[in-house]
Parts: C-alpha cells; structure tokens; sequence
C-alpha cells in the first residue's frame, strides 16, 4: 500500500489518480501514525517550503516522515516534496527535514528572457544510474513548476539535472529516499512508469 501525504495543499489527488492509472493502490493521510507506519511513501505537493513545514510540524508529520526515512521505508518526494527533505531553503528561515544534507535555493538567471518560475515540459540529464530511472534516457522531457530547486552538498546524491539558464539538480537521492523537482503525475507515460517503479522498489539503491 502507498501513503500519500496530505498536508494541507498541493496535487494530491492528481497523484493519486496517476498511481491508479497504473495500477497501484494509493491512500491520503494527514495522520503521523499512518505515515510512519507505511509500507511506501509519496510526498507530493506545490507551494511553499515555509508553509509546507509548518503544516507538517503542528501535526507532527514532520517526527513521522523522519521516523518513517530511519526505518527505510521508501520515500517518493515531488517538487516541494523534493525541496523540504533538505535541510534549509531560500524559501525562508524555517529548518526543513533534514534527511539530505543541502538546501533548497532559488533560480538567479541571467537571461531576462527566462522567467520564474519555470513552467513547462524541460528535457534531463540523467548523470548516474538508479532503480526509479530505470529505461529513463538523457534526453527525455518531464513537467516541471518551480521556483525553487534542490541542492545537495554532496553530488553523489545527484541523479539527474535539467538545465533552465544553467544546470540544476531535477532529481536526488538518498538511501531509501528519491525526489524529483518534476511532476510525475504530470509527465505522461515516462512519468507513470516511473511511478510503476517506484511501487516496486525496495528502498535499495542496488535493486
């Protein structure tokens, strides 16, 4: 079964409706107890990191995200799903999750023919191999809107990158935890297989 997490804003049933699309049983909870004790996760969500965290902290997602990342189960992060697994960002002061070392930072662009936020189909670069980009391509195009993106300060934790007036992280991960800055369940069928997989990862980076 895959939990994903209602914190009060965001695409949640869009995300729900594309795990359906491929099959997948998916349910919605606000609820820590819930969280902690999932089988998968998905931390889906648009908006803004100092609102996202304040939400998860009254009510007390935040110990049970971290307390579900500890005991390795699978976690799927998704735009501001992938910001707040840092430990800070730009967005604000607040400290965020804290389950990779980084932060989150915003787009500072040269080109004044780019706007912010970026909005649109962006092709990535995939830059080391993962379970979820399984028969993923550099080359192939993803949804993305966003103002932000993460950063981790370690690059082994990079798994693919899109370039928007230079190149920026797209997608991270750690351990038992991956994350997009693109949508997913936004992206057409690559975005649904990627889904498919991550239902059946293990959490192994290896598998």
């Amino acid at each position: 079964m895959i939990t994903i997490i209602d914190y009060g804003a965001g695409n949640i049933r869009s995300v729900q409706r594309a795990c359906a699309e491929v099959g997948l049983q998916a349910i919605i909870s606000s609820e820590p107890q819930v969280i902690a004790k999932a089988g998968k996760i998905i931390f889906p969500g648009v908006g803004a990191a100092p609102s996202a965290m304040a939400y998860l902290e009254k009510m007390g997602l935040d110990t049970a995200i971290v307390k579900a990342f500890k005991a390795g189960i699978p976690i799927l992060g998704i735009c501001i799903g992938a910001q707040v697994v840092l430990e800070s960002s730009e967005e604000g002061p607040q400290k965020c999750l804290g389950l990779v070392p980084g932060k989150t930072v915003r787009f500072r662009l040269k080109d004044k023919m780019l706007k912010i936020p970026h909005m649109g189909w962006n092709d990535i670069k995939i830059v080391q191999p993962h379970p979820l980009l399984e028969d993923i391509k550099s080359g192939n195009e993803f949804y993305f809107v966003h103002s932000y993106y993460p950063q981790p300060d370690d690059e082994k934790n990079i798994y693919a990158v899109a370039n928007y007036g230079g190149e920026f992280c797209c997608a991270l991960g750690y351990r038992n935890l991956f994350a997009t800055q693109f949508h997913p369940e936004k992206s057409g069928r690559l975005g649904l297989e990627l889904l498919a997989r991550f239902a059946r990862w293990d959490g192994n980076i290896d598998s």
